[in-house]
């Protein structure tokens, strides 16, 4: 009998493995063979998001701060620097938290990384091109924050970490890559985070209206958290050093997000129009022509598919 084909890795260090992506990284990288370390100091991720891998030898989790140095004794081929909070309800009540984790947390993931020799990706994001001039995205624009905004302490955060992972691979050498998430969704997104998908599927589930802010047609461009992971992995097994757009370059309005999820719900919800956030960008499309180039990646969930399951989730959540 042949031997069985050896993991891509070893063993992985996730931090913020508890989070919402975090979590599905951690799940994925287990069913793939890879030994994994979930770091965490729960500020927006929480344990039942590792729940179902609790017990397993091949998963440890270390409650820790990562702007605080840490250490993992194991040896490490792949760092995931996913740690931050990532909605706006989450940065904004920790905004000094985030620019740290932003800045701190990525330079202790580095010399992590650094000192095992290990592949090491940061969990960038689309915010980085702000409220865009250019439409789709793509990586070679430089984009439009504002640097003293409400949502400047995300925005700013991610382009240092950017910097600094760009500078230490030009002064150390360390392999690293940068991923620019767009907007994803999917199960294991709290309800109250902020962010559409979850407050439109709690409010419809609900019965209550959908809080749509402004006129409604800013648009965004939604990936299934099953596609996103596999960008990411894909990025991690590459040799790239990015940054590359993960996301799902079909946008579609708030507006529509809205009446799409109450169909799909069977929901009776009507639409309620709040007051639009300060700096929220009117558009967000990702060009994804390099990440299809290089990684051959591109996402292949559809909206009606990933919203029913993420629908049933939340079902299943309130159910039990």
């Amino acid at each position: 009998m042949a031997a069985a084909p050896s993991p891509r890795w070893e063993h992985a260090v996730v931090t913020g493995g508890a989070g919402f992506v975090g979590s599905h990284l951690c799940t994925a990288l287990i069913a793939d063979g890879t030994a994994v370390t979930c770091v965490d100091d729960f500020c927006t991720g929480t344990p039942e998001n590792v729940a179902q891998l609790a017990g397993r030898p091949e998963f440890s989790l270390l409650r820790a701060d990562v702007t605080e140095p840490f250490d993992i004794a194991r040896p490490t081929d792949l760092v995931l620097h996913f740690a931050s909070p990532a909605s706006p309800a989450d940065y904004l009540r920790l905004p000094l938290h985030t620019l740290e984790t932003g800045s701190l947390g990525t330079r202790n993931a580095l010399m992590l990384a650094r000192r095992h020799g290990a592949r090491f990706v940061l969990a960038s994001t689309s915010e980085a091109y702000g409220d865009p001039q250019q439409h789709p995205q793509s990586e070679s624009y430089w984009g439009n924050v504002n640097p003293v905004g409400p949502r400047s302490v995300y925005d700013e955060a991610k382009r240092f970490g950017e910097a600094l992972t760009t500078a230490e691979a030009g002064v150390h050498g360390t392999a690293t890559g940068i991923v620019r998430l767009f907007n994803t969704y999917g199960p294991r997104m709290r309800g109250y985070d902020g962010r559409a998908v979850p407050t439109f599927v709690r409010q419809a589930l609900a019965g209550e209206p959908l809080t749509v802010t402004g006129d409604g047609q800013q648009t965004r461009s939604l990936a299934y958290i099953d596609d996103t992971v596999r960008g990411i992995l894909a990025m991690a097994a590459s040799d790239l050093p990015g940054p590359v757009n993960i996301g799902n370059p079909d946008e579609i309005t708030m507006l529509d997000l809205a009446y799409k999820i109450i169909e799909l719900a069977g929901s009776d919800s009507t639409v309620r129009f709040i007051e639009r956030p300060a700096d929220d960008p009117a558009v967000r499309c990702p060009d994804i022509t390099l990440a299809r180039d290089k990684l051959q990646w591109e996402p292949r969930i559809s909206a009606d598919e990933g919203l029913a399951r993420t629908i049933g989730w939340y079902r299943g959540q309130a159910a039990g």
